[in-house]
């Protein structure tokens, strides 16, 4: 009955709230109704597990799921430019060809040459067997053996490892298929080797991770963050990524709380601590009681570095002792006071995230990302025809709005900001008579300062998608390889997309760069440097 009543057209004001209030009633009942099957299912399921048997099958819909993704509403229509493609192909020999004499005509006359460019890959072995020197010294008792070049380890050659590296983690190939695709070419090779060159001696290539992070940090005053599961020997972890445009950083450690992040930010495996000016301010900003805070400075000794292990040992000699909340926010407050006030890395003024509140403090100042706040509402299903009106006029404000916001961010003036300012408090404290709306609404507007740093800070982007286009990139390794079996392995992973997802923001040959590093060759310029470099250019004409 209610499927089709538009209240507005109701004149009588106490009737129209009678009707409105009924209509979110169905609104809650429905949701509420819907949670429950589900709630209920999956108990019956559980049941018939333990009982040894099936649960209900999923036999998923021939349509597609509902999307949270906001890609058709945000997207801007641009004109289409088709580039010529072969304009980037480098030659590497030139050949003639002739046409057949005999069938000319005997009145045909030279024309020149009609150019066409094919591109074509040889992909052969380049086996090498060398003939090294030896020398024995009767008086020293020693023999001497000549050295095989920079880059060649056991019985295999730079080609191979950088081809290695490249495939697996450059392609996502899997090690059975790069084991299947050297064989087919002619290398005999075990899957053992291929599984060393992937994890051992790449110390070199760390240290390089650790320089593009550093790099990185610098390169802008405003950062991505990201988190997404990764499985270590059956052991639940997390891989932040940190990126910005010329560059991304992976690293992978047991948790995504916030001293965790901290050391992600860090380019570290373990936390430090300090109790210092910063960490009693933060002490007081997250809300530890006062009588707590007196405890801790009484405990803790003022301004040294401390490892975690010597922090808990401290803490658990108060008394009374500490409430386990209270003890993990006095340990945030002191991981946050060492990391906001060394000087190894720099600490980013904006830190753009989803709104995980564990990502607060990390910066100077934190930005929410508008696209996760736009699929809040996208998951609201309402079932009446009105609530459904309701939310796409919402929604097609919503994104009014953020154009707005985007035509700021290329000519921003106080004016500007001010307007914005006061129609964000339109959009999201109007009532609309749809109370799901409306309550999402006011989450919404309770992140305000949040949503609009773009407005202090007009360089910032308005959403945290490069951060989750670098999370995919481990999704994507996940369902390759499923879990790391070791923590090299794992190092391995975190250190090897740093540098493929960073060589290609760069635009650089991924194969070449990690054969140029496997023989010491050094003729490409680093990663770290290249991203100063380029940061440097892309701020030059701004500031002029």
């Amino acid at each position: 009955m209610l499927e089709n009543v538009d209240p507005s057209a109701i004149e009588d004001a106490a009737l129209r709230a009678i009707v409105l209030a009924l209509m979110n009633e169905v609104e809650r009942l429905s949701a509420e109704n819907t949670a429950l099957k589900d709630d209920n299912q999956r108990l019956r399921d559980e049941v018939q597990h333990l009982k040894g048997e099936q649960g209900k099958p999923v036999i998923r819909p021939m349509t597609r799921p509902t999307s949270v993704s906001s890609e058709q509403e945000r997207h801007v229509p641009r004109p289409h430019r088709k580039g010529a493609k072969q304009r980037h192909v480098c030659i590497d020999r030139e050949e003639i060809r002739q046409v057949d004499r005999q069938g000319l005509p005997p009145d045909a006359e030279f024309k020149g040459y009609v150019n066409v460019v094919v591109q074509d890959v040889s992909f052969a072995t380049a086996n090498v067997l060398f003939h090294k020197e030896k020398f024995y010294s009767p008086s020293a008792r020693k023999t001497y053996i000549a050295a095989l070049p920079d880059g060649y380890v056991g019985q295999f050659g730079p080609g191979i490892v950088s081809w290695v590296l490249s495939l697996y983690h450059g392609s996502g190939m899997s090690e059975p298929k790069i084991h299947d695709l050297l064989q087919t070419v002619g290398i005999s090779i075990s899957a053992g080797e291929i599984s060393n060159m992937l994890i051992k001696h790449q110390e070199v290539f760390h240290q390089e991770r650790q320089d593009i992070l550093r790099a990185g940090l610098e390169s802008t005053s405003w950062q991505h963050l990201d988190s997404t599961a990764t499985r270590l020997k059956g052991q639940n972890y997390h891989c932040h990524v940190l990126c910005n445009p010329f560059y991304t950083a992976y690293g992978t450690l047991p948790s995504k709380d916030r001293i965790h992040l901290i050391c992600a930010l860090l380019g570290r495996q373990t936390p430090s601590f300090a109790l210092n000016d910063v960490a009693v301010q933060m002490l007081h900003t997250t809300g530890v009681p006062q009588k707590w805070i007196r405890a801790v400075i009484a405990l803790v000794p003022w301004g040294q570095e401390m490892t975690e292990e010597r922090v808990n040992a401290l803490l658990e000699t108060a008394t009374p002792p500490l409430p386990w909340h209270i003890a993990k926010m006095v340990r945030d407050g002191l991981a946050l006071g060492f990391y906001r006030t060394q000087t190894e890395v720099l600490v980013p003024a904006v830190l753009l995230t989803d709104d995980a509140a564990q990502s607060n403090l990390l910066a100077e100042e934190w930005a929410l990302c508008w696209v996760h706040e736009a699929r809040h509402y996208k998951k609201l299903e309402p079932r009446l025809d009105y609530h459904r009106q309701c939310l796409a006029t919402f929604s097609a404000a919503f994104w009014t709005f953020y154009r707005r916001l985007l035509a700021y961010r290329e000519q921003p003036t106080a004016a500007d900001a001010t307007a914005l300012a006061s129609a964000f408090d339109t959009l999201f404290g109007t009532p609309t008579g749809y109370d799901q709306l409306d309550h999402r609404a006011a989450l919404t507007r309770a992140r305000k300062e949040h949503l609009l740093m773009v407005l202090k800070h007009p360089e910032i982007p308005l959403h945290n998608n490069p951060a989750e286009l670098g999370v995919r990139q481990r999704v994507r390794k996940r369902d390759v390889s499923l879990a790391a079996c070791t923590p090299e392995g794992l190092a391995g992973w975190d250190t090897f997309q740093t540098i493929v997802e960073t060589a290609k923001k760069l635009g650089v040959n991924l194969t070449a760069y990690l054969r140029d590093r496997i023989t010491n060759r050094y003729a490409l310029p680093s990663l770290a440097s290249l991203i100063a470099h380029q940061s440097l250019r892309a701020v030059q004409p701004r500031a002029a």
